[in-house]
């Protein structure tokens, strides 16, 4: 691999012009006034593969927006690796909480990244890390130095659920055929401390509505007369957490996975602070499920969150109003073995039990996704761990991630295909907040250590 690297090497300032570039581009997937930006930024990327030496490059159209596909296929003897990322983002709003334009990427040293990081949204989540793969595979190609077979698969719904991809992947098992499948949207620990994700967490995300009387009320005539929805609302979340933090609605925990205190203990090696997490966070203590520890709330321990809420008047100055309705949002993250739509349905029968009479609660379901684990004596994991051996000097940390990838485990029921989860991003990296970013370490270092993953994974399969 010394010609690709004295190739990445040389072309670094480049590598991240280009990206700079591309996290421009608005490429909003849930707001449909960014669809233009969206489709441009899939055509861009198309673009950026057949640069790089990709053959068959195609936007394949969806019902939503495209996936772009993308191979290099030297010899069918060859194990084949599977590329996936996304090229959508999240929204930018809270967009006054940010210290520089979402959409116009800036270069800034921080403590954590003393050599500059990218703030932008999209950074980290996925464009970033996506673009690591175009720019590792451009080099392997240019210094003659690819070992196998690779393909591509870059989509652009990943931030609202995937909702077309697993349709494309049902109707292309010929064409993703692959050994393998290589994922960069997670992250490690620390830059001295690199961590490959074995495990992720599965997603049931719903929104509720909670109506009392038929239009909005004056709280003078009517307060203390009739159910408020708001406070009806707030009442209803916070019992849906007991004294112990544990989640109340029934059934919630009857398929949950313990981990063996073996298990648990290995996860217990991994380097953490809680001061200085608590430092990074700006609060003063954690909180949590009790009888488990910070690492284990993140991660192998399932959780119920309010993402939003709203209702009645937020504008400037008072209107004395009792709302009509009140709304939240609510995403819990699922564990092995729970079953989203099992708990989106455990979830609506509860929520509509603890309604108090007077009022009306309507449970909409919205995207969801299976948990997955990645076994650490695979050949794709042990592939990856040489791989980041080789860049950072030391072995990695194998660790569950608390965030979902629900393709991940759609992959592995459509294709057969189990995932590597090589992540170069940091949780202080401030992905679907303001002020997300990217250090040129991480993007860099993701670069370098990809082409060792190619040439480790082919070694082991031979």
């Amino acid at each position: 691999m010394k010609g690709t690297q004295t190739y990445i090497s040389e072309n670094k300032d480049r590598f991240v012009s280009e990206l700079i570039d591309l996290l421009k581009i608005p490429s909003v997937s849930a707001d449909p006034s960014f669809a233009g930006d969206v489709v441009r930024t899939a055509e861009i990327v198309a673009s950026r593969l057949t640069e790089a030496g990709a053959e068959n490059v195609e936007v394949c159209a969806t019902a939503g927006y495209p996936i772009v596909y993308g191979d290099r296929i030297f010899d069918a003897s060859l194990p084949t690796v599977l590329v996936y990322g996304h090229y959508d983002v999240q929204p930018a709003d809270p967009i006054d909480l940010w210290t520089s334009p979402a959409f116009e990427p800036v270069i800034k040293k921080t403590e954590i990244h003393p050599e500059g990081a990218i703030f932008a949204r999209g950074a980290c989540d996925d464009k970033g890390q996506m673009y690591m793969h175009v720019k590792a595979f451009e080099a392997m190609m240019k210094a003659d130095e690819l070992p196998c077979n690779v393909k591509f698969m870059i989509e652009g719904e990943e931030e609202v659920g995937s909702e077309n991809l697993g349709i494309f992947v049902e109707n292309n098992h010929e064409r993703l055929k692959a050994d393998i499948i290589l994922v960069s949207d997670t992250g490690m620990l620390s830059n001295d401390t690199p961590s490959i994700t074995t495990g992720l967490r599965g997603l049931s995300y719903v929104e509720v509505e909670v109506t009392g009387p038929n239009r909005d009320l004056h709280s003078g005539l009517y307060g203390g007369c009739v159910a408020n929805p708001i406070n009806i609302l707030a009442q209803m979340i916070a019992s849906l957490h007991d004294e112990n933090n544990k989640i109340t609605v029934p059934g919630f925990y009857d398929k949950v996975i313990n981990l063996t205190d073996e298990e648990r203990a290995e996860m217990a090696k991994a380097p953490f602070s809680k001061e200085a997490y608590c430092k990074a966070l700006d609060i003063e203590e954690v909180m949590g499920e009790n009888g488990y520890s910070t690492m284990e709330r993140g991660s192998i321990r399932p959780t119920l969150d309010v993402n939003g809420i709203w209702g009645g008047y937020t504008g400037e100055g008072a209107k004395t109003v009792i709302a009509s309705q009140a709304f939240a949002k609510i995403s819990m993250r699922l564990v092995p073995d729970q079953d989203p739509e099992e708990i989106t349905k455990l979830f609506l029968n509860h929520f509509e039990s603890i309604a108090p009479k007077g009022t009306k609660v309507k449970v909409t379901p919205h995207h969801g996704g299976e948990p997955a684990v990645t076994p650490i004596d695979s050949l794709g994991y042990k592939a990856a761990s040489m791989a980041y051996e080789k860049t950072f000097g030391k072995k990695p940390i194998p660790v569950r991630g608390g965030g979902s990838i629900p393709i991940v485990a759609m992959f592995e029921k459509e294709l057969g295909l189990k995932s590597v989860l090589m992540g170069f991003g940091l949780d202080s990296d401030a992905i679907h907040s303001p002020n997300e970013h990217f250090g040129l370490f991480n993007y860099n270092k993701g670069i370098e250590t990809i082409p060792y993953f190619y040439s480790s994974f082919t070694e082991l399969v031979k």
